[in-house]
């Protein structure tokens, strides 16, 4: 079992920058797959970035050069450093955990851009 608790959403202006935070409940060295999934309004959920413990890296093309995904083993927890953001990218976002063939998920973090 893996709890996962996002952190950092908020409200910000087209062109700004906000990092996501996702804190697992045990540690994640051994966690296959993590990653961050959003969903807005009237639209499927869908893969943003996501990364292995064998570093391979994965993004949306949507949000190549201007997200960031990264892993804390030490602290458990998983960021997404999300920049040059635009109203496109307004959604909720989830962690999202791949481990032991059982998938795991936060409860979510709104993003809002609009100025």
């Amino acid at each position: 079992q893996v709890q996962l608790v996002e952190s950092g959403g908020g409200l910000v202006q087209p062109g700004g920058s906000l990092r996501l935070s996702c804190a697992a409940s045990r540690d994640i060295v051994t966690i296959y797959f993590m990653g961050w999934y959003r969903q807005a309004p009237g639209k499927q959920r869908e893969l943003v970035a996501g990364k292995t413990t064998g570093d391979r890296i994965t993004y949306a093309d949507s949000v190549k050069g201007r997200f960031t995904i990264s892993r804390d083993n030490a602290k458990n927890t998983v960021y997404l450093q999300m920049n040059n953001l635009n109203p496109e990218d307004t959604a909720v976002y989830y962690c999202h955990a791949l481990t032991g063939g059982s998938t795991y998920w936060g409860q979510g973090t709104q993003v809002t851009v609009s100025s």
